[in-house]
């Protein structure tokens, strides 16, 4: 008989249809928000999911709950040996695939992900400037990334959206350096606030560059105005009075949007997340390894997402940190 998808709703009646799939916890960068200098050992190989372990939990999702939107992130998920192997398995499935990466390896890889079926992606980057892209990333890699864009233009990705965390004391003044890199290169850029998920566990909210302010900024240079209602998208957008494109602002310390989550995540190990703030994980690994059916995972996973909670609350005083930076859990 013909599978049925059922929605798959949490205790709020969120309706989730968006999988975001972190491949691997290995980065080429160290990012000083992200990661620490040293230390914060990556995952042994053995714990890692397969190309196929990974595409059975997406298949499952997209037929049984009608899931409609696959994302694969990292640590830095184009340093994984043979991706496009991976996309072209997920891209059958006929949903939408996007992948968010640094850029450093587009110049080489960006046509063959296009030809394995990948049509979207985000590419990371935290200044334009490169003595301090070299010291946020602690790598002095800006001219490849600037060329990774490059060459994901090139390839026919589209939209093109640069994601840029925003910090206090680190970027603020290259606002609007980025609003006119975007409006040249013909590509979106979006800031994103600094959340609590730095494996230093440093993160105070004093750091955080709030939405208001990002664009407080660039409307005294850009006019701006409010792009309608976002629906279950991260990014609150405003497009630009001459015409010149549009900004996104993810703000999840300020403007939290938890109220429309519709996304879960799937960690490089295997663990499945309701929330990238979750403080409890589905352990999805260990049942695919020990012979569940579709129909056990399918009941585990409806489980897990029902038991949701109704906000990360960040800033309240009873808010815990996962127990995860964000380059283990997945962008």
């Amino acid at each position: 008989m013909p599978i049925t998808a059922e929605p798959l709703s949490d205790g709020f009646g969120r309706i989730h249809r968006d999988l975001r799939i972190s491949v691997t916890d290995r980065c080429n960068f160290r990012c000083s928000y992200c990661m620490p200098a040293e230390g914060l050992d990556w995952l042994p190989r053995a714990d890692v999911l397969s190309y196929e372990e990974i595409t059975r939990i997406a298949r499952i999702c997209v037929e049984r709950f009608d899931f409609d939107g696959i994302r694969l992130t990292g640590g830095e998920p184009t340093i994984r040996a043979n991706l496009p192997v991976l996309i072209e398995q997920l891209s059958a499935l006929g949903v939408d695939l996007a992948l968010t990466t640094n850029g450093t390896t587009l110049r080489t890889g960006a046509e063959a992900l296009v030809a394995a079926g990948l049509t979207r992606i985000n590419i990371s980057c935290d200044s334009l400037r490169p003595e301090r892209f070299a010291t946020i990333t602690r790598r002095d890699e800006l001219a490849k990334v600037l060329d990774g864009i490059d060459a994901a233009l090139e390839a026919g990705l589209a939209p093109i959206k640069l994601n840029v965390v925003a910090m206090r004391g680190v970027n603020e003044d290259e606002l609007v350096e980025f609003a006119e890199f975007g409006r040249t290169k013909g590509i979106v850029v979006r800031f994103i606030e600094f959340m609590p998920l730095d494996a230093q566990g440093k993160w105070t909210n004093e750091q955080v560059l709030t939405q208001d302010e990002i664009i407080t900024t660039i409307r005294a240079v850009f006019p701006l105005e409010p792009v309608a209602a976002r629906g279950n998208a991260p990014a609150e957008r405003w497009k630009y009075l001459d015409g010149g494109g549009e900004i996104g602002v993810i703000a999840s310390v300020t403007h939290a949007f938890c109220e429309s989550c519709d996304r879960v995540r799937l960690t490089a190990d295997g663990m499945l997340r309701h929330c990238l703030f979750a403080t409890r994980e589905l352990d999805l690994r260990s049942m695919l390894r020990s012979g569940a059916s579709d129909d056990d995972i399918t009941a585990a996973i409806r489980a897990e997402v029902g038991a949701k909670w109704a906000g990360h609350q960040i800033n309240q005083v009873h808010f815990i940190r996962p127990a995860r930076s964000m380059s283990q859990i997945g962008g």
